[in-house]
């Protein structure tokens, strides 16, 4: 049984001393504002993403890495490990795997492409998961179980504090938009079947959480069993009292803080907040 390398993509936003304690290659997709190109989590970080996309009149745009892109990164996983699972944001929301599969075509070797359908953090648990079996040298098909069985435990709520974000990417019509500024609708957004949907609509920021945190408290068995991650775009004191009130009101055996990077970020805006959370 040979080594295997898990590879992703930094829609995972997976911390990068993480990425580095496990050895899980990490592929940048391309974030294009209108005069600047970068790639993401490399060339500028979610700090600095979000300094720029609170400036903007045209929402910068987010591009897959190409093929070739892919083949460097499988050649360079390929000098340490015998074969790869490459792990990848929902194909419902990006080519990215599109380009892994061309490029496991033309280089070969023993590669397996997994579409999540997840995207941030849920989709870094995932890969944090596989990482740290394929670590203890679990064999592949032990480590696409538990892929699909996690992809099903992790559950994912975000609450954008402005729809402004949402409505510049085309996600949200515009005529509902000037409705929903109007009734000053904060949505608790989701992931279902690989595509973000709506899990519930309320009326202010405030009993947006409110809302999110009584959803935990539906949909948590035991909190003795239960992880949580409490990610923000560029809101910390958001996060810190979501932090809180997720600690008081659900008490879960971990409880810890990250970022929503910049692909996720684009859709979502500044100011958002998110919580990832799951039983083990």
């Amino acid at each position: 049984m040979g080594k295997i390398g898990i590879v992703t993509d930094s829609t995972s936003d997976i911390p990068a001393e993480l990425a580095k304690r496990y050895n899980i290659k990490v592929i940048p997709l391309y974030v294009n504002f209108e005069d600047e190109t970068f790639l993401d989590g490399v060339d500028i970080t979610p700090k600095e993403f979000y300094e720029k996309l609170r400036k903007v009149k045209v929402l910068p745009k987010s591009a897959q890495p190409s093929p070739s892109d892919f083949i460097e990164i499988y050649r360079e996983v390929f000098k340490e490990f015998d074969s790869i699972i490459s792990i990848h944001i929902s194909r419902k929301m990006s080519g990215t795997i599109d380009s892994a599969e061309i490029a496991k075509k033309e280089l070969g070797g023993d590669i397996e492409i997994v579409d999540s359908e997840l995207v941030h953090m849920p989709l870094g648990i995932v890969v944090l998961k596989a990482a740290q079996m394929a670590e203890d040298g679990r064999p592949k098909e032990e480590i696409l179980e538990a892929i699909n069985s996690y992809r099903e435990k992790v559950k994912v709520l975000f609450i954008p504090k402005t729809l402004k974000y949402l409505i510049m990417g085309g996600r949200i019509g515009r005529a509902k938009g000037l409705i929903a500024s109007i009734l000053e609708i904060n949505p608790i957004l989701t992931l279902h079947k690989g595509e973000v949907s709506q899990y519930k609509t309320t009326r202010r920021w405030n009993q947006a959480k409110n809302e999110l945190i009584e959803a935990m408290k539906t949909m948590v068995k035991d909190p003795a069993n239960l992880t949580v991650y409490i990610t923000d775009s560029d809101a910390p004191e958001e996060a810190e009292d979501m932090l809180q009130r997720v600690k008081s009101e659900i008490g879960p055996r971990e409880i810890l803080k990250s970022y929503i990077g910049s692909i996720v970020g684009i859709h979502l805006g500044p100011d958002s907040v998110a919580v990832i959370f799951f039983e083990d």
